[in-house]
């Protein structure tokens, strides 16, 4: 298994969009990662665009960056109650400082913007936020999926496979050192 002993933290809240949580988690652990959902409250239950439930395993006040190698943040509208609590965008900023693989598609580009580390870097997104990321100093391309060091970047569901291989292969040079 390639990512057994990477731990890596997925971002939850209401409104998420399905598979851009499911896909990545399933396949995160597939590769043998340990993959927490971590919501605003632990054991709280958050509900995707079509009721579909998450349960958060941890609690944003259970966690710090050093408990995780690597987060992603799943699109749809939670992105935007997300960066409404100030210890998730918190949390997004110390995991980009540590230089930890910050990996978010669609929508979850309002988080990293609002944690204030996009400034210079070049990412993609669902491109109705593209103004957001260009105005929080971003380069925006359209691409399926964007590398820019230790973030990671897609624009819709159709990317997910891309966007996987690529946090795959970065989680597994984060196994080797």
């Amino acid at each position: 298994m390639k990512l057994e002993g990477v731990r890596v933290a997925v971002l939850a809240e209401d409104l998420y969009e399905d598979l851009e949580l499911w896909y990545p988690l399933l396949r995160l652990r597939e590769e043998g990662a340990e993959v927490r959902v971590v919501g605003p409250k632990a054991g709280e239950v958050y509900k995707s665009k079509n009721g579909y439930p998450v349960k958060a395993d941890v609690g944003m006040d259970q966690v710090s960056a050093s408990d995780f190698d690597a987060v992603v943040i799943p699109g749809g509208y939670a992105p935007d109650r997300m960066r409404r609590h100030p210890a998730m965008v918190e949390f997004v900023r110390a995991m980009a400082e540590a230089g930890r693989p910050v990996a978010f598609i669609c929508h979850a580009g309002w988080v990293p913007a609002s944690a204030g580390i996009v400034r210079g870097r070049t990412v993609t997104s669902f491109p109705s936020i593209r103004d957001d990321l260009v105005n929080a100093g971003a380069q925006w391309v359209d691409r399926e999926v964007v590398v820019d060091g230790n973030l990671i970047s897609s624009r819709v569901p159709a990317d997910l496979p891309a966007f996987c291989r690529a946090l795959v292969e970065r989680l597994a040079q984060v196994r080797v050192a």
